[in-house]
């Protein structure tokens, strides 16, 4: 049987430490069999259950009062065809150890976020995205999605038998079942080149199009009271790996990256008024660097630093635009917020929930410090990005509703006739869920 959770209720909480539930009953199943016989009990109780990945999401999708699964122990590569690409995994395999996996097979996944710590089911339920404009979402990459419905049977989605629901379950924010395993259309490991650089932002969002065009994958990172943008470039190589050496990977990832934004970030909370310049002294500090490496490598950051985050997707050409504005009301406002904004792009695709559904998209994430206020800044850069029809990322702070969100998805009542067929009951849900999808 699933073993119990010691933990006394109310201890969950997720990456950022400011989102904590009690759940009634915290299940650890160790196969789908025991996830089956979790979610069958709980459903045959009169209970509610939510599915906990590692916690990366800033909103509430993963708590509730009744039971949480935690699905670590079923990780690992299940079956790997390396010919065709295709490669079934756990649901709760964290991509940092996906992977190695893949790595070990000749093989990678073709696009990928900047951090690796999110479970396969997580990121891919959550509408998790890298960057790059001919480049969709990770759930894109999804072939399979083995379901576990609330009366504890097995359902297989797949593209050749259920096209319908598959796009649904592809972003499912956790409404639909629970994931088991997940089937993933890998390609053959590749090197990238990644190239830092710091440039005057309004020169970088003049050429934002370009750039993004001429680019495998592009983004950048800029402080709202400077006047630069980090701009990061990464592009497929013909070259073998050339990773730093662990003392230069160190003093990068972790001095600069992590300990001097911690101390930035510090001083900018103790004393709102220096944010300013704080903001241009960070600005400088941003320096030029390269590197080539294995692909997921060059993707992922090592993230230490805790925030809280809000992202929005709108349609590509308004993007530029769009963080201007944003960066307009930081300084009206005098706004105290020392974390910088993030810019990327995605290729549109057919789920039926993604943030980039049918439309290429301009990703917009804003961050604030932990313990600092965030949400009139949220609340004015949601109502930027709502004048764009903008999408948000579903495991990040929003205050959309289904009422508002619903105008927002051409497949919206695809994805409601999905949820009605395989979750009538609603086992699946939880204060998010039925806020932002209805009851």
């Amino acid at each position: 049987m699933a073993r119990r959770s010691s933990q006394a209720p109310g201890e969950w909480r997720n990456w950022a430490g400011d989102q904590s539930c009690r759940p009634a009953e915290i299940a650890r199943p160790s196969n789908r069999e025991e996830l089956a016989q979790v979610v069958a009990a709980a459903a045959a109780a009169g209970r509610t259950v939510s599915v906990a990945g590692s916690g990366h999401s800033f909103t509430e999708a993963a708590m509730t009062d009744d039971t949480m699964v935690r699905i670590e122990a079923l990780a690992g590569v299940l079956d790997a065809d390396p010919g065709s690409g295709l490669v079934r995994v756990g649901a709760g395999t964290v991509l940092a150890d996906l992977n190695e996996e893949l790595s070990r097979l000749g093989l990678a996944m073709e696009n990928l976020g900047d951090i690796d710590r999110q479970t396969i089911a997580g990121a891919i339920s959550t509408g998790t995205h890298g960057t790059g404009a001919r480049l969709r979402n990770i759930s894109a990459q999804v072939e399979g999605i083995e379901l576990v419905l609330a009366d504890g049977s097995s359902f297989h989605l797949a593209a050749a038998t259920h096209p319908e629901l598959l796009r649904a379950a592809r972003v499912g924010i956790g409404a639909l079942g629970a994931i088991a395993a997940v089937t993933l259309r890998c390609v053959p490991a590749f090197s990238l080149r990644r190239v830092d650089t710091p440039q005057p932002r309004e020169e970088v969002l003049d050429s934002f199009q370009e750039r993004a065009d001429a680019n495998d994958h592009f983004e950048l990172f800029t402080f709202p009271y400077a006047d630069s943008a980090l701009v990061l470039e990464r592009n497929r190589v013909e070259e073998p790996p050339r990773p730093r050496g662990r003392m230069a990977a160190y003093l990068n990832d972790v001095v600069l990256e992590n300990w001097a934004l911690e101390a930035l970030s510090t001083a900018g909370k103790a004393f709102p008024d220096r944010i300013p310049a704080l903001s241009r002294l960070a600005g400088r500090l941003a320096s030029g660097s390269s590197t080539t490496d294995r692909s997921d490598r060059v993707f992922a950051n090592d993230r230490r630093v805790r925030f809280t985050e809000m992202e929005y997707g709108v349609p590509r050409e308004h993007g530029p635009e769009a963080a201007r504005r944003v960066i307009e009301w930081v300084r009206a406002n005098r706004y105290p917020v020392f974390f910088p904004i993030e810019m990327r792009v995605a290729a549109g695709d057919d789920a039926s929930l993604s943030p980039s559904h049918e439309r290429d998209t301009a990703y917009i994430a804003v961050h604030q410090y932990r313990g600092m206020e965030w949400r009139p800044y949220f609340e004015a850069v949601e109502e930027i990005m709502d004048s764009y029809g903008g999408r948000p990322h579903w495991g990040k702070r929003h205050f959309q509703t289904a009422a508002t969100l619903a105008p927002r998805y051409p497949a919206w009542t695809e994805f409601q006739r999905a949820r009605d067929e395989l979750d009538p009951g609603r086992v699946f849900t939880n204060a998010y869920a039925a806020r932002v999808l209805g009851p």
